[in-house]
């Protein structure tokens, strides 16, 4: 089990909050209706031209309409997204093609990227969704958890928490190509300084996904005063990072080694109704396929006190109370779907396997003093400049805003 970690708050003679060495955070999307995203793509397009083909009340009631959005409603096309801005009731057009997001904590799953059918999408972060970028995205705070603080990932994240408690989402770099690290202006020099080596924006993610501890501010990120201690939690964070990217950005994809490598006993039925555990055997029963071995700790791995797998397969599981476009979906359990799983049980086990090491970590930075907010705030840190915590202009070309007008930004 997990040590537990007291809580801080981020007092000034506490450590540092993720907030003070990455400030431009955007808030989690808020997509106003669940059947804009699934789990596979093709549902996605069934619900669109189920929509489209609808009219008057009907076309309202799939639709599902908020106070943002109605099938009324013009919007702005998302940035780099080549979508209808006109009233989808008036003019729906195609289909974009669906995007592969992070629907949560370790799910991946796809979007349909049209600003019309979306309450808030968080337009900055769409802008600086590319090949070069990262986000880290904070899984909120829950007393008494002692699941992780964030996790990372290269898709666009919605931030969605599982408890209902959404952290922030902080993109690595402020502009699109990887340029203007999301860091606090001075910070990565302070930290040279201090570590006697070259300290970038991927070393301090690395950093903090080896040792941030959630708190009711947001996550703590301890930084100490020892070098060795520093290159450590470097080396360990970039090792969770490439399980946490799943071979994105070039890496390889997870694997355990040959003999721990979980394979499908027995075929997943069509309609699996449960998902069970076996610890004796280290068995996962999907409905009545078996796929082992699979460790205890990828079974209970958590976040927000809620099982990452038993939240996976309820998501996609059959629904008997779904109704309209979210019914919607494949009729039979899809192969690729036991691969996805597959390699989410891997993940969680090579996660949970890294935890020793990080609590060792932690614990021997707790016994050591190290830089504290009010240090930040001494060496001119902090308080962070408010440019840094706003979105930087990343306007090359006009986008289209809503009926067709072009947007200024």
């Amino acid at each position: 089990m997990a040590a537990r970690v007291a809580v801080d708050t981020g007092g000034g003679d506490g450590p540092p909050l993720l907030d003070d060495l990455m400030p431009w955070s955007v808030r989690p999307l808020r997509t106003g209706r669940p059947w804009v995203t699934a789990p596979d793509a093709a549902s996605l397009r069934a619900r669109w031209d189920l929509l489209a083909g609808a009219e008057g009340a009907e076309q309202e009631e799939l639709f599902g309409s908020t106070r943002s959005r109605t099938p009324h409603t013009p919007a702005a096309a998302l940035p780099g997204r080549h979508t209808g801005t006109r009233a989808f009731a008036r003019e729906p057009g195609p289909c974009p093609e669906p995007v592969r997001v992070l629907h949560g904590p370790f799910d991946e799953q796809w979007m349909i990227p049209d600003h019309r059918l979306i309450d808030a999408a968080r337009p900055e972060l769409w802008r600086v969704a590319d090949a070069h970028q990262l986000f880290a995205v904070e899984h909120g705070y829950v007393p008494q958890d002692t699941g992780p603080a964030l996790s990372a990932t290269a898709l666009l994240p919605d931030g969605h928490s599982p408890a209902g408690r959404p952290g922030r989402i902080r993109p690595l770099y402020r502009r699109p190509g990887g340029s203007e690290p999301n860091l606090t202006p001075g910070l990565a020099a302070l930290l040279e300084a201090r570590y006697g080596t070259r300290v970038t924006a991927e070393c301090v993610l690395a950093w903090t996904l080896a040792t941030a501890t959630p708190s009711p501010a947001g996550p703590l990120v301890p930084l100490p005063a020892e070098a060795a201690l520093w290159a450590e939690g470097v080396e360990l964070g970039r090792e969770l990072l490439r399980v946490h990217l799943r071979g994105a950005r070039g890496g390889e994809r997870p694997r355990l080694p040959g003999g721990r490598r979980p394979y499908v006993r027995a075929a997943v039925p069509a309609l699996p109704d449960a998902l069970a555990y076996d610890a004796g055997d280290g068995t996962l029963a999907v409905g009545d396929g078996r796929i082992s071995p699979v460790p205890a700790g990828a079974w209970d791995y958590r976040v927000n006190g809620v099982r990452v797998l038993d939240l996976w397969f309820e998501r996609r599981a059959a629904r008997p109370g779904s109704e309209g476009l979210a019914a919607l979906g494949p009729r039979e359990w899809p192969r690729e779907r036991t691969s996805e799983l597959l390699e989410l049980i891997t993940v969680l086990a090579l996660l949970a396997e890294a935890r020793p090491r990080q609590e060792s970590l932690r614990q021997r930075i707790a016994g050591l003093a190290g830089l504290t907010r009010d240090g930040l705030r001494a060496a001119g840190i902090v308080p962070v400049p408010a440019a840094s915590r706003r979105p930087a202009s990343v306007l090359g070309h006009r986008e289209e805003g809503p009926e067709g007008q072009f947007a200024l930004l």
